[in-house]
C-alpha cells in the first residue's frame, strides 16, 4: 500500500492566535477515512502566535508527541514538569489514567512552529509519564535517526507502543532507504522542505500511508526534514 495525502487536503483550523492543519480528522474537522493510519491518531501542523498557545487542558490514555520546527514551546503540566522545547527537541507526554498541561509560545516576538502527535497507548490506564531528548541536525543530516521506540533503544525517548519513529535531514542530493517490513504499517510525514520518494515529489506537508513490504528511497531536493513512523499493524 502507498497512497499520498497532500498538504492541500488536510483539515484546517484557525482562532487568529492559532493556525493548524489535521493531517487525521480533529476538532471540527471530520473525514471518516482519515481517522487516524494504524495506532498513528492525530499530526496537527500548528502555529502559534507570540505569547499565545493552549491554555490548561486535560488528556488520558494517549502518547502525545511535540516536534517543533521553530520558534520555542512551553509546556507545564500537572506532573511537575516544566520545560521550553526547541528545534531539535523530542517531547513525549504520555497522559496515561490523566494529565493536564498547557503549551504556550515562549517568545512574545516570534511565533512557533511545530507538529503535535497523538499515538495510541498499547494499554489504557498506566501513570502518565514525561519524557524530552535533545537529537542535533548531525544526527539527522543524510540519516534516519530513531528518535522514539517501543524500548527507548539507542537514546530514543519511550513510547508506549510498538512504534519506531525516526526523523531525517535532507539537504539537496541525500538520500537514505528503509525497508518497512511486511506486517507493518508506515506513516511518512514531510516537516518542511521537498524530497523525492522513488518517482514522486513530495513537499511540506504532505503524508505517505505505507503498508509493508515496502522499499522507501528518499532523495532531498530542498531542505528536507521528514518523519517516518514504523508501526504494528
Amino acid at each position: 500500500m502507498f497512497a499520498i495525502r497532500s498538504a492541500n487536503e488536510r483539515g484546517a483550523a484557525n482562532f487568529g492566535w492559532l493556525d493548524s492543519r489535521h493531517t487525521f480528522s480533529f476538532g471540527n474537522y471530520y473525514d471518516p477515512k482519515f481517522m487516524g493510519h494504524g495506532p498513528l491518531r492525530v499530526i496537527n501542523e500548528d502555529r502559534v502566535t507570540p505569547g499565545q498557545g493552549f491554555g490548561t487542558h486535560g488528556h488520558s490514555d494517549m502518547e502525545i508527541i511535540s516536534y517543533v520546527l521553530d520558534g520555542a514551546l512551553e509546556h507545564k503540566d500537572s506532573m511537575g514538569t516544566g520545560s521550553i522545547i526547541r528545534p531539535g527537541d523530542v517531547q513525549r507526554m504520555s497522559a496515561g489514567t490523566g494529565v493536564r498541561h498547557s503549551e504556550y509560545n515562549a517568545s512574545d516576538i516570534d511565533p512557533v512552529h511545530f507538529l503535535q502527535i497523538w499515538i495510541l497507548p498499547e494499554n489504557n490506564g498506566a501513570e502518565p509519564g514525561y519524557e524530552q531528548r535533545t537529537f542535533a541536525d548531525d544526527e539527522k543530516r543524510g540519516k534516519l535517526r530513531l528518535v522514539g521506540s517501543r524500548d527507548g533503544r539507542d537514546g530514543s525517548v519511550t513510547i508506549r507502543q510498538d512504534v519506531d519513529l525516526f526523523a531525517s535531514v535532507l539537504d539537496a542530493g541525500d538520500s537514505v532507504s528503509y525497508e518497512l517490513a511486511e506486517n507493518r504499517t508506515g506513516w511518512l510525514q514531510v516537516a518542511r522542505g521537498t524530497l523525492r520518494l522513488g518517482d514522486n515529489a513530495l513537499s511540506a506537508g504532505d503524508g505517505v500511508a505505507l503498508k509493508g513490504p515496502h522499499t522507501l528511497e528518499l532523495e532531498g531536493v530542498d531542505d528536507a526534514e521528514v518523519l517516518l513512523f514504523d508501526m504494528g499493524s
